[in-house]
């Protein structure tokens, strides 16, 4: 396969722009997530979305198109993006900022002018849910964790501000068609004399007859979701899922006003590695649902792949890291279903206390039993 594309063919694509300034005042707009507008904060003042919100069929683009870097060049953008030294996310930074902090992992960073050239986004899932709403699961979340340290608990619920952040995936679309060589196996039962305390007992005994079996099975594979990002343990993204794909918009770039959009560190190919992955083990559920019978061996399978696109898009996250104590906290709040995921931080003292309780507790019953 082709080497992963770098896209610098000229021309440039033009840099983007994700600031808006307000009509009345000129302060910069934001898309507030409960009102689905553009607003001003400073005057109050608000403008709609450019389009029509609703459904609408978000164009792929071409798998090996993009691989052998003939991809349209208005399919291409410019951002403006700063590189954390510490977890190496590359993340978009208003001009106006000089120095920060990292939303991923809260390492001071120093914002520099560096450009990422990469594939424009196709669609985006815009922020359904506000930092307070946010905020407020995140809380209960650390709340229902018993064992977390109360000073964290604290200081999360009074610490700084939630970072909304749009955070980048790939999806593939692909159709499939699969010959297989295997085996059905065919549950039946013997009977046995085998002797139990001295006396001859008849038993049931298990076996399983096998048969070759052969054949062919297809499947068209929809926006098969891979992570384009490095910067957050994947089992936190993963586990925000299920993501309401249904409702991708396209791109917009209203929608980034007052967010920040992370460029994406996996590259397509990559990418479509991973999503081979995904597609060969739903293949394989397949293939052994057409083998049948009560147990499948499978032998070999041939996949052919064609007509495989794909997509850019990016999927909303509000991002909380803290530190404290010297150790980086990380907690995720899917931008549409408030669900919450994160580091799991343990108290020494609460642990320890808990384990005297339960050593008193066991020390109680066990004087109680010993008086009976």
């Amino acid at each position: 396969m082709p080497d992963a594309p770098t896209f610098d063919a000229p021309p440039p694509a033009p840099l983007e722009e994700h600031r808006f300034p307000c009509d009345t005042c000129g302060s910069d707009l934001r898309f507030d997530p409960e009102r689905y507008l553009l607003v001003c904060d400073h005057c109050g003042n608000s403008d709609a979305i450019s389009g029509t919100r609703g459904h609408h069929p978000i164009a792929e683009l071409d798998f090996r198109a993009a691989l052998n870097r003939t991809l349209p060049q208005t399919e291409m953008e410019e951002t403006r993006v700063t590189t954390c030294p510490n977890c190496a996310a590359q993340v978009e930074f208003d001009d106006v900022k000089h120095a920060t902090e990292c939303p991923f992992c809260a390492t001071p960073v120093v914002v520099d002018t560096g450009l990422n050239r990469h594939i424009k986004p196709r669609a985006v899932l815009p922020f359904a849910l506000t930092e307070t709403v946010a905020k407020d699961a995140m809380n209960d979340w650390l709340g229902s964790l018993w064992f977390a340290p109360n000073g964290l608990q604290d200081y999360a619920r009074k610490g700084r501000r939630m970072q909304g952040i749009y955070v980048p995936y790939w999806t593939y679309d692909a159709d499939t068609q699969s010959s297989y060589q295997g085996e059905r196996g065919t549950v039946y039962y013997v009977t046995r004399t085998v002797m139990r305390d001295g006396k001859p007992t008849q038993v049931q005994v298990q076996q399983v007859r096998w048969n070759a079996a052969s054949g062919r099975v297809a499947r068209f594979f929809d926006d098969v979701l891979v992570l384009a990002s490095t910067s957050l343990p994947k089992r936190f993204t993963d586990a925000l899922q299920p993501w309401d794909l249904a409702a991708l918009e396209p791109y917009a770039p209203e929608y980034l006003a007052g967010f920040r959009a992370e460029a994406y560190a996996v590259t397509l190919e990559d990418g479509y590695t991973e999503a081979r992955q995904i597609m060969d083990a739903m293949i394989e559920r397949d293939v052994r649902f057409d083998i049948g019978g009560d147990r499948q061996r499978i032998h070999d399978i041939q996949t052919q792949v064609s007509a495989v696109t794909f997509k850019h898009i990016l999927l909303p996250v509000w991002l909380a890291a803290y530190k404290y104590r010297g150790t980086t906290y990380r907690f995720v709040v899917n931008g549409r279903t408030g669900n919450v995921q994160g580091e799991r931080p343990y108290s020494a003292l609460k642990i320890t206390f808990a384990v005297i309780l339960g050593l008193l507790a066991a020390g109680i019953v066990g004087f109680f039993m010993a008086q009976q």
